[in-house]
């Protein structure tokens, strides 16, 4: 009867409310729990890229030239910031130089096998992009070993009887599949008497990124959960799964989602705002482990609840959702009608190599557009490639936002009528518009500077005409 829970980053780098309002918060229940962390905040945006901008981390410097030694010099910046991190941490004590000792170690491993690397791929026989899977792997694995040792450490020093689990593979010679990882970690765990802090990368024979990229601690939760036939799945973030942004619609008309189902928590993450990866998801599905989202700071709360049956008492919008920095991906080509397939085909398989996220698309008898959330140049590289494969088309590419209204059951008579009457009330444009027959979300295309106020305008017109108290009451 245990619970494995999942802390994010930004909560992990707030040490006393980690402690005192997720583990310690009820005495009773101290054990039987299993704690999944995440890299502290920004970490893995300098181990690998910026998760936004794609910014380069060290990954990115390393990847981008043979010859190049940048990503030394981020090494450093990475190192400065980490020990930046202990310091705050454990403050001047015989725990901070073990700290930072076990860091080192770490960093200093990796920094050896990225110059052996370095040195062995300038000979001709070697190729760097052979190797670059395994260097991402390697790189992520350090900002969770460093998070979750630490927590361990000071969870130790707090008089809880913590252990550090190491699913890294750090210098071992085995390459198992990731259930046998987890099987051999845990086989020696009383989980009534220890309290497993895990780190949330997890070396494995396929690799963890090569699936899920920045998913991938979700990933190692959603197995543990299922392998362990947890009770329950909790993740515990710095803000409640809410109806809406607060900082957008304001803080007295955003309210938890209180109850919600699987579908919904796919369709946020398409959008990128993850509850949870959908694959890690789909494991928990199976075996019917409720998924619990709660916010760090508010530990009485019960967050909101998701499981694979729950449909609304009545069909309503249960959360205003969306992104920006969306690039709209325009193909014309009048030899299209009646061969689209054909084009799709091809212009799938080359936003795939290019590792763009799709997250809608629209067609019509000479025109396919994909709307891709991913950085300018690599919207560029595709808009080359695709132009290579179809000379006489017309390719065009603008910044768009998507904003979506989301629900587990929205068989609500007229209320895409209404939608798209509030927006244009506020004189919004909408520039293309998507409803699906599953009925769980209604997608609307608009111009990025408008993206705020359609925010506001549906969560308005949709959301806050309802009663929200008993989805609330029925999470506890």
């Amino acid at each position: 009867m245990h619970t494995i829970e999942k802390i994010g980053g930004t909560s992990m780098t707030d040490y006393e409310s980690v402690r005192d309002n997720i583990i310690n918060g009820d005495p009773k229940g101290l054990y039987n729990r299993v704690f999944v962390v995440s890299a502290y905040g920004g970490i893995t945006d300098l181990l690998l890229e910026h998760k936004k901008s794609g910014q380069p981390g060290i990954y990115g410097l390393f990847s981008s030239s043979i010859e190049d030694d940048s990503w030394l010099e981020k090494f450093d910046v990475l190192r400065s910031k980490l020990r930046q991190i202990n310091g705050s941490l454990f403050g001047d004590s015989d725990l901070l130089e073990e700290a930072n000792l076990f860091l080192d170690e770490r960093l200093e491993g990796a920094k050896k096998c990225l110059r052996d690397l370095q040195s062995l791929c300038q000979h001709g026989h070697f190729s760097l992009d052979a190797h670059l899977g395994t260097v991402r792997e390697m790189l992520a694995s350090i900002g969770e070993a460093h998070s979750a040792w630490n927590t361990s450490k000071l969870l130790q020093r707090d008089g809880v009887n913590a252990c550090f689990v190491d699913l890294t593979g750090w210098r071992t010679s085995k390459h198992i599949p990731l259930d046998e990882r987890i099987r051999d970690a845990f086989a020696n765990i009383d989980l009534s008497q220890q309290l497993p802090i895990v780190t949330g990368y997890a070396h494995s024979d396929k690799g963890l990124l090569i699936s899920f990229d920045r998913g991938y601690s979700e990933m190692t939760f959603s197995r543990l959960a299922v392998l362990t036939g947890a009770k329950e799945a909790v993740i515990h973030k710095e803000f409640h799964l809410s109806s809406a942004d607060p900082r957008l619609v304001g803080a007295d008309n955003a309210v938890p989602i209180g109850r919600t189902n699987y579908d919904v928590a796919d369709q946020l993450a398409n959008l990128g705002m993850e509850a949870i990866h959908p694959k890690a998801a789909k494991g928990l599905r199976q075996k019917n482990i409720p998924l619990r989202v709660k916010n760090t700071f508010e530990p009485e709360h019960a967050g909101t609840l998701i499981t694979g049956d729950y449909i609304s008492d009545s069909p309503c919008v249960e959360i205003i959702a969306g992104c920006k920095g969306v690039y709209a991906l325009e193909l014309f080509d009048q030899d299209m009608a009646g061969s689209i397939h054909d084009y799709d085909r091809e212009v799938l398989s080359v936003i795939k190599r290019f590792k763009a996220h799709i997250i809608s698309k629209d067609t019509n008898a000479n025109t396919l557009t994909h709307f891709l959330s991913t950085n300018l140049k690599t919207i560029k590289r595709i808009q080359a490639s695709i132009e290579e494969h179809f000379p006489e088309a017309e390719l065009n590419q603008r910044k768009v936002a998507i904003v979506s209204a989301i629900g587990s059951d929205m068989q609500i008579p007229g209320v895409l009528a209404k939608a798209v009457q509030s927006i244009s009330n506020k004189e919004i444009r909408v520039l293309a518009m998507h409803q699906s027959m599953r009925h769980v979300d209604m997608q609307f295309i608009v111009n990025e500077p408008d993206y705020d106020a359609t925010v506001r305008t549906l969560h308005k017109a949709l959301v806050e005409i309802h009663d929200h108290g008993t989805a609330i009451c029925l999470a506890s």
